[in-house]
């Protein structure tokens, strides 16, 4: 079964709206996790004497979390992207 075309809308530039707010949310979402993880693995690794194990689990932490909270907002755009 395939999926409907979208309706056509009143305001023909709402999809490219959206698009560009997903687009940087999702580049948000996934950055900063990245960099402060980074950051701090550093931090903890410099303090520790344990380079680079901060780091790496650092990062898992981060992109674990990072997929959880893509995945959250991509069913939110879903339903937004449904409305119009």
């Amino acid at each position: 079964m395939q999926n409907p075309a979208p309706k056509p809308s009143a305001n023909p530039s709402a999809p490219m709206r959206l698009a560009l707010r997903i687009a940087s949310d999702f580049g948000v979402t996934i950055a900063v996790p990245a960099v402060l993880a980074a950051w701090a693995g550093v931090r903890l690794d410099e303090k520790f004497g344990t380079r680079p194990w901060w780091l790496i689990i650092c990062l898992l932490v981060a992109f674990a979390l990072t997929g959880l909270w893509i995945v959250k907002k991509a069913k939110r755009y879903k339903k937004l992207y449904e409305k119009i």
